[in-house]
This record gives structure tokens, sequence and C-alpha cells, in this order.
């Protein structure tokens, strides 16, 4: 036997159908305001629980979103700003390079730090300075390739650490961004630590570097071959930094027990320019994880 619907059944299913269309519509406008770049604000913001996300991301989705956040959080119209070397490095660019052509941005020059950053700031229309004009910077944003839990970093896969490092120390804030598989419980087994060095007798100087009593023993050091921008031999040819100088990575397989010593024994070695490992210069890590954005500092 069929069955004829009441009018209050229909009206009734026509309301339940109209309260569903409003509970998914709100859904699908909460996801989506989830992947909008943090609102610049006034003050700087007060880090507590994470930002959490709905949706799984893709590795550069989370890359974009960490370093959008980190220009609308510390960036303001009148500073002088360090602009980092990288694949989340590169968002963080982009996004000064948005802000000021829709003119939420005035008056920021920047500093790069490498040759490539140089290139995508100027392709966007962002004035650029040097140290030699401006030796005092309000803030610097640039990635890691590997976090300790003390924030002591390790840069320099990308060639990059020396420009990076000469910038980034003359900032009053330097916040770093970087997906979370960056992080880790100590430095070394992850990723090996960049040493640049002069090339004049750079065989002697790598063998030195080696046997300083923090390295020895327990680090290889192995010389960077073909690009300078990957710690990956990718060529016959002895890789050359931008500076001219040519990259000894060292490789570990336990942990660093005393990055800061390390560190102070390489840069006190003759025919070492400088070294890949940032201690104590850290003010706060954002971090683009799984589950969404959240810092340490």
């Amino acid at each position: 036997t069929n069955t004829v619907a009441s009018p209050d059944d229909c009206h009734t299913s026509h309301r339940l159908r109209n309260t569903m269309r409003i509970i998914l519509s709100l859904a699908l406008a909460t996801a989506v305001a989830g992947f909008a770049p943090t609102a610049p604000l006034v003050a700087r913001p007060a880090f507590s629980s994470a930002t959490k996300l709905n949706m799984a991301l893709s590795q550069d989705e989370l890359k974009k979103m960490v370093g959008y956040k980190s220009v609308d959080d510390y960036v303001r119209s009148g500073m002088v700003v360090g602009l980092g070397t990288g694949s989340t490095a590169y968002f963080a660019v982009e996004r000064v390079g948005q802000l000021l052509e829709s003119g939420e941005l005035k008056d920021v020059v920047c500093i790069p730090t490498s040759v490539r950053t140089k290139e995508q700031a100027e392709s966007l229309g962002i004035p650029l300075v040097t140290l030699d004009t401006h030796s005092k910077l309000d803030v610097a944003i640039d990635g890691a390739d590997e976090v300790d839990p003390g924030l002591n970093l390790v840069k320099g896969g990308g060639g990059a650490l020396l420009r990076e490092k000469m910038v980034e120390v003359c900032a009053d804030k330097f916040i770093v961004i970087v997906d979370e598989s960056k992080l880790c419980e100590g430095l070394g087994p992850g990723f090996p630590i960049p040493v640049e060095i002069t090339p004049f007798c750079h065989e002697h100087t790598m063998r030195t570097v080696g046997d300083l009593p923090s390295i020895k023993g327990k680090g290889k050091p192995i010389l960077r071959m073909g690009s300078s921008s990957s710690n990956q031999p990718d060529g016959d040819e002895i890789a050359v930094t931008d500076n001219g100088n040519y990259i000894v990575d060292l490789h570990f397989e336990e942990l660093i027990t005393d990055a800061p010593q390390m560190a102070s024994e390489i840069k006190n070695t003759v025919g070492v320019v400088d070294h890949g490992l940032f201690c104590g210069l850290t003010t706060c890590v954002i971090v683009a994880g799984a589950d969404g954005i959240y810092t340490k500092e």
C-alpha cells in the first residue's frame, strides 16, 4: 500500500533540508577561513595554542601559511626587514611583495640573504638596501634546516649561511619559519652542519676542522660538490658560494652534545669564514604542522 505524505510531513522535510544547507554553508565558510593568512596586528600577538586546521594540507601549503603569518605578525610599515633564503622563506618574501603592492605596508626596505632572494624581491618590486647603509634591522625572517629544543638552528643547506648570519645577527627579532619535519631532539644526525671555508688550502682547513675536539671521531667532513645550494652531490666541480668560498658539510651519526661549544671551536679556526650553527639568535619559531600553525619561544 502506498502512503501519501501529509502537508505537515512535507513542511517538516523542507525545513530539515534548509537547516542542512545552512549547516553545510557554515562549515564550508569555516574551513575556507582557516586557510586565509592572518590579518596584520598592531601589537605582537600572544602565542598559546595551535591554530587548528580541519583538513590535510600539502607541505607547500603549510610553508605558505607559516611564511605569510610571519610577515603579517611581525612586519610593519617603516621597518628594515631581513629576507631569508629557502623554500619556506620564499613565501615570506612573496607576502612582503603582496602587502607593499596593496599599500598595506609602506616605507619598508629589505636586505636579501642570497642572490636568489635578491632576484625574487626585485621581481616583486621590493625596495632593497644592504648592511652598508642599514646595519640595524627591525626583524629578519628565515627558515632553518633543523631546530633543537633550545631553538639552536642548523642553517646553510642552501649555501647562504654566511649572508644569512650577517643579516640575522643584526636584527632586533629573528623569526624562524619551518615545517614540523625540521624539529629534532638534537642537532647533528638529521642534517649535516655546513662550514664555509676559503678556497686557499681548503683541504688543510677541512682536516683542521675535522680534528677539533668537539668533532674528531664524531663528525665526518665532506667537501660540497656541484651546486652550492644543495648538500647532495650534483656535479664534479667544487661547489662555490655567492661569496666565492667552498662549503664543508660535517656529517654526524650521534647528537651534538654542546652546539654552542662546537660553534665557538669552528668559528675560531683560521680558514673558516663561518658555519651553519645559529645558537642563541632565535626570537621565535613559527611551525607549520599537520594539525596547523603553532609557535615555540
